[in-house]
């Protein structure tokens, strides 16, 4: 039931939920393995058989698959630590984008264990992952070559080495063959 509020017409967060659902035609175990719930929770969310979600987490992963801002939300409380977008966050939102992928669609292409995990790069809670097959699928279900990819890969895995103490400068010459190493195995 949608509540007024100053003239404006705000619709409660289930009820937003159950339209979302309804209208993308998505399927609530779908939904509910995107975002990292059980079904049962999904349904009472819907039915409010439970307060919605006051969890920031929850809420921005339910905001993400729906394509929304999570301050959409009344229950939504702007947490303290603030989400780093960095460039493999829009590098993929472009290419969401020039591919005319809503988020569900884009969400459907990847295997079900590794949706989650999408919706937490999406929201910029998760950077890039280190394993090259997980990253190969982004590729593959983003249309874009391996080599596209590479370089923020590539970045990811420098930053990882680095902040486990790896010094680029005195180990120039390792560090250059690695990553042409890397560069060689991917283009085979």
């Amino acid at each position: 039931m949608a509540m007024k509020k100053n003239s404006i017409i705000v619709m409660k967060s289930s009820e937003m939920l159950a339209n979302f659902l309804e209208n993308s035609n998505l399927h609530k175990k779908d939904f509910a393995q995107m975002i990292g719930v059980t079904l049962s929770y999904v349904y009472n969310l819907i039915d409010e058989t439970i307060p919605f979600s006051t969890r920031s987490t929850t809420l921005e992963r339910i905001a993400t698959v729906m394509d929304i801002s999570p301050e959409e939300f009344s229950e939504y409380k702007i947490p303290q630590d603030p989400i780093v977008f960095d460039e493999t966050t829009e590098f993929i939102k472009e290419k969401q984008k020039e591919n005319n992928l809503s988020t569900v669609q884009l969400l459907k292409a990847f295997p079900r264990k590794q949706r989650l995990d999408i919706v937490d790069i999406l929201r910029g809670a998760r950077p890039l992952p280190l394993d090259w097959k997980e990253v190969s699928v982004i590729a593959q279900v983003l249309n874009v070559s391996e080599e596209e990819i590479y370089e923020y890969w590539e970045a990811r895995l420098k930053q990882v080495l680095q902040n486990a103490g790896f010094n680029f400068e005195s180990n120039s010459e390792l560090a250059k063959q690695i990553f042409n190493s890397c560069r060689d195995f991917i283009q085979k």
